[in-house]
């Protein structure tokens, strides 16, 4: 089964408040997900690559590479920013880190502590700071916190997918 490239995604965001709440709990369980997902898999499997694209340790990289952005992210709703700042669309941070290189159990503990803190600052938030807004500057749309916590979900979710097919 052929996924979509995480940029050729659309997504629907305006989400309400009263989301909050079940996305927040996804973002807060993607460390554990991760984790049982990569913890049977072979040493061999962690760091293959297929076709020239990521390993499953890769993919575990990638989002930790990614928690930069999203803290970025709110802190450009912090300052009132009016357009969020971007992604580097081609991954250098994951292409150049050697993922491969690091301890597994080193990126696993990384990520639970450094998600950790956002979901803390998220979670600190009342309704008025989560309804902030600014312009996601790829979708050119408008993006609340709620829905950036939304799309980090989304974004989770679609790693934790290639995770799951490349330890098939």
């Amino acid at each position: 089964m052929r996924r979509r490239i995480w940029f050729e995604r659309g997504f629907e965001l305006g989400l309400p408040i009263e989301a909050f709440p079940e996305v927040l709990e996804r973002i807060r369980g993607t460390p554990l997900r991760l984790e049982e997902r990569v913890s049977k898999a072979p040493a061999a499997v962690l760091t293959r690559r297929i076709a020239g694209r990521w390993s499953v340790q890769e993919h575990v990289g990638h989002l930790v590479d990614l928690e930069s952005l999203w803290a970025g992210r709110l802190d450009d709703f912090d300052d009132g920013t009016a357009t969020l700042r971007p992604a580097d669309v081609q991954n250098r941070a994951t292409w150049e880190a050697d993922h491969n290189a690091r301890g597994l159990r080193d990126l696993l503990s990384e990520f639970h502590t450094l998600r950790e803190k956002m979901v803390a600052r998220v979670e600190a938030m009342g309704d008025n700071e989560l309804l902030r807004s600014a312009l996601h500057p790829r979708l050119r749309q408008p993006m609340t916190v709620v829905d950036l916590v939304f799309f980090v979900a989304e974004h989770d979710d679609h790693h934790l997918a290639s995770i799951t097919e490349l330890t098939r």
